[in-house]
C-alpha cells in the first residue's frame, strides 16, 4: 500500500507508513503510563477555603501525599504530608476515608503504623500520634470526622489485635487533647461494618450506615442516627432507612445540611440510587430526585462524595449532585425544596467525587480526552450556568501531546446468551495518525474484563488503553451484567452466576465485535485484574474464545479464596458463586486440561486480597500441562500496583507476550521478553 501524507496542526506533513496492526511505533510509552498512574485519594477543604487532596505517587513507590491547592494561581500545590508519612489507611484492605481536614488541622491514618495522626496545616508542624501505638499496623482507621465540640475525632475503627481473620470494627472517638494517648472510646458497635459517621451542625446528633454478614453494603444496608449525650454517647437510636423488612435498600452517604436536615442516597423501591431527605419531626423520608440513574457508586473504598451542600442564604438547600446514566456522568444542582434538578455544562463525562468550596465547586472527574483531574468549577449567581471551568491538577499533565493518537471510545451494546438481555462495553479502535494498516488486516482485540466484580469500566482518556490503540489493538472495556452504573436488578444478574453471566458477557462482546468486522477472531486476548483476573482464568478454562489471556492478581480456586480472604470480602462470593458444587465446578485451578492457549499471571506479593498461591498454583499446573505461561511475581505490591518500574514492566512483558503468542507481528518497542515456560 502507498504511503500518503498528514498534517497535523502546527507541524510539517508527515507519512502515513504501512504497518501491521500491534506493530506501530507509539510515543506513549510505558513509562509515560506509570508515570500518569497517579491516584486520587478524597477532596476537602481547609478553614482558608483552600483544597486539598491525597495523591499517590508511582515514583516515590506510590506514597500516598496530601496537598494543598496553592494560594497563588498557577503555582504548584504544596505538599502538606512530611518525609517519612504516607496518607492512605488499610481498612477493609481498600482504604479510603484516609484524612479530614477541619479548619487548619488535618488528621490522618498514616500507612505504616496505621495510627491516626494530628497535623497543624500551613505551618511547620510535625504530624503528632492521637491513638496508641499497638506495635504494628493491626487497628485501623478511615472516614472519620471532627467533633470540635467535644474536642474529639469520630471514626470508623478496624481492629485485628484479636483477630487478623475477622477483626471488630466499630465506630470511636478519639481524644484530640495532647495529653497522654488514651484508648478511643467505642460509640457504636455490634454490627461487621460501618461507615459515614456524619455529625450535625451542633454536634447532637450522628448519623451513619451499617451492615452485616453475608452482605456487602450494596446488597443491604441500614441508615441510623443517634443522637449525642453531654458525656458525648450515643442515645436514643433511630433506624432511618433499610430497617423495613419488607424492603430490600442500601442507603449510604448520608449528610447534615446547616439547617440541620439529614440528607442521603438510597435505592429503595426503583432499584437506583436516588437522593432523599428525613424528616426528623415525623419519620418520614422524602425522594427529592427519582431518576433511572445512580447518584452513588458501591462502597468499596470509604470516604467519597457524590453531592454536597452549596452555601447560599436562601431558604433552600442548594445541592450540587453527581449521577451516572448510561455510561455517563452528570452535575447538576439540586433545589430541594423545589425538587428541580438544573444540569451543568462542564467536560468531564466521568466523576467520582464533588465538594463545595466557600465560592466555587471541586470536582474530580475525567472524560475520553481529559485523565483523572481535579477541576474548579465557578457559577454564576442564579447557580444555573457554570462560567469558569479550570483544570487545577492532572494525574497526566503531559497527556495532551498525545491528543492526535487518542481513541475515542464508542459505547456499544450487544446481546448476551439470554434472550432480550444486552450488556455494554466501552470500544476502542485502534488510533495512531501515523500508521495504517492493509485494507485486508482487521486488528487484534485486548478485551479487558474489569474488577470488583460490583465495578463498573468508565470511557475515560486512560492511557493504559491508549498505550494499546496506538500500537495498533483495539480495545474492549466491558460492563458484563453484575457491573454496576445500571441500577439493581443489572447488577444482581450476577448473584449466583459469577464464572457464567461475566464469561458469557465477554465472550459475546468479543463475538459481537468480531461479527461486526471491528477486529479479528483470530487475534482476540483477554485481560482482568482481581475479580476481572478471575473472569479472565475462568474465560480461558471454560470458553475457546480468547486465544491468549493475562490475568493481574486474580482468582484461579474461589474455595481456596474463600478461606483466605479477608473479613470484609468473606461473604461476598457466597452470594456471587453459590453451593459448594459450584465453587467446585467454576474454579479454573479444578480444570486445568480444558485450558488451550498462552498465559501471563501477574501477582504482588503483600496481596492480602487474593493471596500470591493463587497465582502460583495456576502457573505451576498450566506449566505441567505444556501450555506456554509466565508468572512475574512483585516484592512489596499488593493488591494493585503502586511502583511506576512496576505498573511500566507489566504493561511491556504483557505486551510483548500477547505478540509472541498471537499477534503475528513485532513490537516497535525495544523490550526484552521474561522466559516463556513451554516456549523458551
Amino acid at each position: 500500500m502507498a504511503s500518503a501524507p498528514v498534517a497535523e496542526a502546527g507541524t510539517v506533513e508527515k507519512e502515513i507508513k504501512s504497518a501491521p496492526y500491534g506493530s506501530w511505533k507509539s510515543p506513549i510509552t510505558a513509562d509515560v503510563v506509570s508515570g500518569a498512574e497517579k491516584r486520587l485519594g478524597g477532596l476537602a477543604v481547609d478553614g482558608a477555603g483552600r483544597l486539598c487532596w491525597v495523591e499517590s505517587r508511582p515514583a516515590e513507590a506510590g506514597r500516598a501525599v496530601l496537598v494543598k491547592e496553592s494560594e497563588e494561581s498557577g503555582d504548584k500545590p504544596i505538599d502538606v504530608t512530611p518525609e517519612g508519612f504516607a496518607v492512605r489507611s488499610s481498612a477493609q484492605e481498600y482504604g479510603g476515608g484516609s484524612f479530614t481536614v477541619s479548619r487548619n488541622m488535618v488528621i490522618f491514618s498514616n500507612y505504616k503504623d496505621q495510627r491516626l495522626y494530628k497535623q497543624f496545616i500551613g505551618v511547620d508542624h510535625v504530624p503528632v500520634p492521637i491513638t496508641p501505638d499497638y506495635g504494628g499496623p493491626v487497628v485501623r482507621y478511615a472516614d472519620g470526622v471532627a467533633d470540635l465540640h467535644l474536642n474529639r475525632y469520630i471514626t470508623v475503627r478496624e481492629d485485628h489485635r484479636e483477630s487478623s481473620q475477622n477483626p471488630t470494627t466499630t465506630i470511636v472517638a478519639v481524644d484530640l487533647s495532647d495529653e497522654n494517648l488514651q484508648e478511643p472510646k467505642i460509640l457504636v458497635s455490634g454490627n461487621d461494618f460501618y461507615a459515614f459517621p456524619r455529625l450535625d451542625q451542633n454536634g447532637k446528633k450522628m448519623a451513619w450506615v451499617e451492615w452485616g454478614h453475608p452482605n456487602m453494603h450494596w446488597d443491604k444496608a441500614e441508615l441510623w442516627v443517634g443522637y449525642i449525650s453531654e458525656n458525648g454517647d450515643i442515645y436514643n437510636r433511630i433506624c432511618v432507612a433499610g430497617g423495613d423488612a419488607t424492603m430490600i435498600e442500601s442507603p449510604t452517604e448520608p449528610k447534615w445540611s446547616s439547617k440541620g436536615e439529614l440528607l442521603f442516597v438510597t435505592d429503595r423501591k426503583c432499584g437506583f440510587w436516588n437522593l432523599y431527605k428525613w424528616i426528623e419531626g415525623i419519620d418520614e423520608l422524602q425522594a427529592l430526585c427519582t431518576l433511572d440513574a445512580e447518584f452513588t457508586r458501591p462502597l468499596w473504598v470509604f470516604g467519597f462524595s457524590s453531592y454536597d451542600f452549596i452555601q447560599n442564604s436562601g431558604k433552600a438547600n442548594s445541592i450540587v449532585c453527581t449521577y451516572r446514566q448510561n455510561g455517563r456522568s452528570y452535575l447538576g444542582i439540586l433545589d430541594d425544596v423545589q425538587n428541580h434538578l438544573s444540569l451543568l455544562d462542564i467536560p468531564f463525562t466521568d466523576i467520582n467525587n464533588v465538594i463545595a468550596g466557600p465560592h466555587c465547586l471541586y470536582i474530580e472527574g475525567a472524560s475520553p480526552v481529559l485523565p483523572l483531574s481535579i477541576a474548579r468549577v465557578l457559577l454564576d449567581e442564579t447557580r444555573s450556568q457554570v462560567i469558569e471551568f479550570s483544570v487545577i491538577w492532572s494525574s497526566s499533565p503531559d497527556s495532551v501531546k498525545y491528543k492526535s493518537y487518542v481513541s475515542l471510545p464508542e459505547i456499544v451494546e450487544f446481546p448476551t446468551e439470554v434472550p432480550g438481555q444486552n450488556a455494554y462495553a466501552y470500544f476502542y479502535p485502534p488510533s495512531n495518525h501515523t500508521f495504517q494498516a492493509g485494507l485486508e488486516e482487521r486488528p487484534p482485540l485486548l478485551l479487558r474484563s474489569h474488577g470488583g466484580p460490583t465495578a463498573e469500566a468508565r470511557g475515560i482518556l486512560d492511557l493504559s488503553i491508549q498505550y494499546w490503540t496506538s500500537r495498533g489493538w483495539a480495545f474492549a472495556d466491558v460492563n458484563y451484567g453484575g457491573s454496576t452504573g445500571y441500577g439493581r436488578e443489572y447488577r444482581e444478574r450476577l448473584l449466583g452466576q459469577w464464572g457464567i453471566v461475566d464469561v458469557n458477557d465477554c465472550c459475546s462482546c468479543a463475538r459481537y465485535l468480531v461479527d461486526s468486522g471491528k477486529v479479528d477472531g483470530g487475534r482476540l486476548c483477554i485481560t482482568g485484574r482481581s475479580a476481572g483476573g478471575y473472569t479472565t482464568l475462568a474465560s480461558l478454562a471454560f470458553r475457546q474464545t480468547f486465544k491468549a489471556g493475562s490475568s493481574w492478581y486474580g482468582v484461579a480456586d474461589l474455595s481456596a479464596l474463600k478461606e483466605e480472604t479477608h473479613k470484609f470480602e468473606s461473604h461476598y462470593i457466597d452470594n456471587l458463586v453459590g453451593n459448594e458444587r459450584s465453587y467446585f465446578e467454576r474454579s479454573p485451578i479444578n480444570f486445568v486440561d480444558k485450558f488451550s492457549c498462552p498465559v501471563i499471571l501477574f501477582q504482588g506479593l503483600e496481596d492480602k486480597v487474593v493471596p500470591p498461591d493463587q497465582a502460583r498454583e495456576i502457573y505451576l499446573a498450566l506449566k505441567k500441562k505444556g501450555l506456554p505461561v509466565a508468572l512475574v511475581e512483585f516484592e512489596g505490591e499488593q493488591h494493585g500496583f503502586r511502583k511506576a518500574e512496576n505498573i511500566k514492566f507489566t504493561l511491556e512483558q504483557q505486551m510483548v507476550f500477547f505478540a509472541r503468542m498471537v499477534g503475528h507481528f513485532e513490537v516497535a518497542d525495544e523490550i526484552t521478553p521474561i522466559r516463556i515456560d513451554n516456549v523458551d
